[in-house]
């Protein structure tokens, strides 16, 4: 039986369960639903709890052990020679009889042909074996949860303490993601700042992390400089900051505060539409549509404009984010209550005053909140940058120029089969540690600036 039929299986004894505990619980009382201390459904969900969640547990455990185990087994019964192999081959092996058995190759070798079928049977022998295992644990929970059930029994309190539980659970589970995701990150960067001093990478002015085979060649040692990345990163989302602000702003200003209904309903999801664009189509705008025309125009001015420039992917960015900054702003804006209007308009304000001095301030987490969330995107974009802007790691302000940007870089590194131990590599690593940096600083600093604002206003 396969697991996604397992899966289904399981799902069916959780909810035959589910009306066992609670017509049990209604037997008990004849009926009578005051005489229970909770509500049938409880004790329904009582049952399904108990006799879903042991059998997940087993679910799970069986299917994390089953393949290193199965692997064993198979590579116990192959031949003397294949068995005698180093390490690394036998690794070979293994993803040769996987794919084998996945069905990803034409033709099995024939000394691994026995070995695939080996591992068809134990496979196939491990499925009934875990679907009559975890169907035994199903039904022996459910009847052991439904003979508990007695009329003053607390299900309401049991079946909320084990949802608070796995709520906790699931809380633990992202923040113990975040922190690995960090400290994978660091320890990849720790090793790539004792091969690359720390100073050289932050200050450096030169980027060319293509490190030689021979000792003879240019630049065989690279250039870690992430100066021009970090100047690339910023002015491109500089640019797109100038123009999502001010029109994501102003936008959302008119939907909430001057828009009739009708106009509102058509526009804001045409304007949200953006957001929903793919970045690569983005990408071919800027690359086939406003470079070209940026590049005429410059050259209409005598301008010398690099045919993928800074300036091409900032606006094409800038009009990517706009819905990043209405969409929340207006959200925000519509959440302020309408008595604080009122009594604006009641003390003589008019409606701009009573936007700027009334609902701007009130509304101003928001703001600053979809603002951030708009700059996170711009740092993080990366197809529009490598298709209209370029990969040269230029240190310039010129936004008529060629430059790149962090996630570009990071990207490029590790496109195609690398060596996690050189400092190529590695240099990915202590990128994207500096950009988690960048971003925790402004997120902290929007909380203080959020904070200051709202005790002002109360």
């Amino acid at each position: 039986m396969q697991k996604s039929t397992l899966i289904m299986l399981l799902l069916l004894f959780s909810t035959a369960a589910y009306y066992l505990g609670r017509t049990r619980s209604l037997r008990l009382v004849g009926g009578q639903i005051r005489n229970l201390h909770s509500l049938p459904a409880y004790y329904g969900y009582y049952v399904a709890l108990w006799c879903g969640i042991p059998t997940l547990i087993l679910f799970f455990l069986w299917t994390a052990l089953e393949i290193p185990v199965v692997t064993q087994l198979v590579m116990a019964d192959l031949p003397e020679e294949l068995r005698s192999l180093p390490a690394d081959r036998h690794s070979l092996l293994i993803n040769d009889i996987k794919n084998a058995v996945s069905g990803h190759v034409a033709e099995t070798k024939p000394e691994l042909q026995a070995a695939v079928q080996h591992f068809i049977r134990l496979n196939s022998l491990g499925n009934w074996l875990l679907t009559g295992l975890a169907s035994c644990v199903a039904l022996g929970a459910a009847v052991f949860a439904r003979s508990r059930i007695h009329k003053d029994q607390r299900a309401r309190n049991e079946v909320e303490k084990i949802i608070r539980i796995f709520l906790v659970g699931s809380s633990l589970v992202a923040i113990l993601t975040t922190v690995g995701i960090v400290l994978s990150v660091l320890f990849e960067s720790i090793r790539f700042f004792e091969l690359v001093p720390i100073t050289q990478f932050l200050f450096g002015l030169e980027w060319s992390p293509q490190i030689a085979i021979r000792a003879d060649q240019v630049a065989s040692s690279g250039a870690f400089g992430a100066v021009p990345l970090f100047a690339g990163t910023l002015l491109i989302s500089v640019i797109a900051m100038i123009v999502a602000v001010p029109i994501g702003l102003l936008s959302a200003i008119y939907l909430a505060e001057y828009a009739s209904p009708r106009f509102r309903a058509v526009t804001k999801p045409l304007l949200e539409i953006l957001a929903g664009i793919p970045t690569v189509v983005y990408g071919f705008f800027a690359a086939l549509t406003v470079a070209p025309f940026i590049r005429g125009l410059g050259a209409d001015f005598g301008l010398d404009v690099s045919s993928e420039s800074a300036l091409a992917a900032g606006l094409v960015m800038g009009i990517m984010i706009i819905p990043f900054v209405s969409s929340l702003s207006d959200d925000f804006i519509n959440a302020v209550p309408q008595s604080l209007r009122d009594g604006a308009y009641a003390l003589g304000a008019t409606q701009s005053e009573t936007i700027r001095k009334v609902v701007i301030p009130a509304a101003l987490p928001g703001i600053v909140g979809g603002i951030l969330l708009a700059a996170s995107r711009a740092i993080g974009e990366t197809m529009i940058v490598v298709m209209a802007a370029g990969l040269s790691a230029n240190l310039t302000a010129n936004p008529l120029e060629a430059v790149t940007t962090v996630t570009t870089q990071i990207v490029t590194l590790l496109v195609g089969d690398q060596e996690f131990d050189s400092p190529k590599t590695l240099a990915a690593f202590a990128l994207g540690l500096v950009l988690f940096l960048v971003t925790l600083a402004l997120n902290i600093l929007a909380l203080h600036i959020v904070r200051k604002y709202r005790e002002q206003y109360e």
